[in-house]
């Protein structure tokens, strides 16, 4: 991110140790690392969440276009479903008149 080199770090260094003095530069080098260290982990913290929200954004669009083609085959299925349902009442109404004619048939040998 910064293009800081080894020189630009020992300038800030030797600054900060005329600026703070000697005695008090180790406790300020350690509270400058615990927060560098705290605002690297929100960032990462911050970096997963939206890694999480694209995914699950992807993850409904895929959904959504699963929903579509899964449509069509609903429709296919119902057709389907809807024409064996009417074979099915025409071979019922085929048997019964099947049956109608067996048994008027059976009645006309015993009346003669």
């Amino acid at each position: 991110m910064f293009d800081v080199g080894f020189w630009e770090l020992m300038l800030i260094g030797l600054v900060a140790l005329v600026v703070v003095g000697p005695e008090r530069l180790p406790r300020l080098a350690y509270t400058a690392g615990k927060w560098l260290g705290k605002g690297r982990s929100m960032l990462s913290a911050v970096k997963s969440e939206i890694d999480k929200e694209m995914k699950s954004e992807e993850l409904k669009e895929i959904l959504e276009k699963q929903k579509k083609q899964i449509n069509p085959l609903e429709e296919v299925i119902e057709e389907t479903t809807s024409v064996v349902q009417s074979l099915k009442n025409q071979t019922g109404q085929a048997i019964q008149q099947g049956r109608k004619a067996h048994d008027s048939e059976s009645v006309s040998p015993d009346s003669k």
